[in-house]
């Protein structure tokens, strides 16, 4: 049986596993379902429509399954939260439901949300995302696996962060970012993430290496994109990653509105004398 704290409001109609911990204060609305072994800490609200799966913590004053921030909302639209397995979400985190009838805002597996972080209306979460505290995503963006968005760091709307991208703290993004990539400031690439490289068990030391030659057409060789997407092409050799990060340029090239927000463009770090 589920071990709801009396002071705890649930509704009739939601969902709860009987391996659901809801403490004190709480409000789980209806057309919510809560999956097995997950743990809602006091004062946490969980609006409808929202689903979480397996193991996940949520903490106290989180909000998830709000109404979208979007002047374009209708109330009488079901829409929805998806959540996956084995998230930790932090205090105050909120995450909207979608825009529009029958979308849904997505967050997959093992992400951590720290205190603060926010994910607006129709945004997508992959798995094994990191939101340092205070961190923002707008709506329609898409966070790839594996990125670590750093103290308030900011990502715009329909903008797209490749896998293993890793941000400096208070920078901000209204471009498509690279997978595997290291940011800074505002729409700045300073690099290749080649600690996020090392560490992904994915990748291999032939991995590493192709996704270096491709981040070096692409930034380091003065081509033009359509030259540099070309001399890529031309590797057909390569495997998933690059391959991948490829692909995430072919996709920018090719966006049309409202996802037309072009490619984040290199800036070269002052501290290593390079101008």
């Amino acid at each position: 049986m589920a071990r709801i704290h009396p002071t705890a409001i649930v509704d009739a109609k939601a969902q709860v596993d009987e391996d659901v911990e809801i403490g004190p204060y709480c409000i789980v609305e209806d057309a919510v379902t809560l999956g097995a072994g997950t743990v809602l800490r006091s004062g946490a609200v969980i609006r409808r429509y929202t689903t979480l799966g397996r193991g996940n913590f949520v903490d106290s004053h989180t909000v998830i399954g709000g109404d979208p921030q979007d002047f374009k909302f209708d109330p009488r639209q079901v829409s929805y939260v998806r959540i996956g397995d084995n998230n930790i979400i932090r205090e105050y985190v909120t995450i909207s439901r979608a825009t529009g009838e029958g979308n849904a805002t997505i967050i997959g597996n093992n992400t951590m949300w720290m205190t603060g972080a926010h994910a607006g209306h129709n945004a997508v979460i992959e798995d094994n995302v990191i939101l340092v505290n205070g961190s923002a995503v707008g709506g329609h963006a898409t966070i790839g696996t594996g990125a670590i968005l750093s103290a308030h760091a900011l990502v715009h709307q329909f903008c797209w962060i490749g896998r293993n991208v890793m941000t400096q703290g208070q920078s901000g993004f209204s471009t498509h970012v690279p997978p595997f990539t290291l940011c800074a400031n505002i729409n700045c690439c300073i690099g290749l993430n080649g600690i996020g490289l090392r560490r992904n068990p994915k990748v291999t030391e032939t991995d590493r290496a192709e996704v270096k030659e491709a981040f070096k057409l692409l930034y380091r060789r003065r081509l033009s994109a359509r030259e540099s997407l070309a001399a890529m092409d031309a590797h057909t050799e390569w495997g998933w990653a690059a391959s991948e990060f490829r692909q995430f340029i072919h996709n920018v090239r090719e966006a049309r509105k409202p996802h037309n927000r072009g490619l984040c463009p290199l800036r070269r770090r002052i501290m290593s004398g390079e101008e």
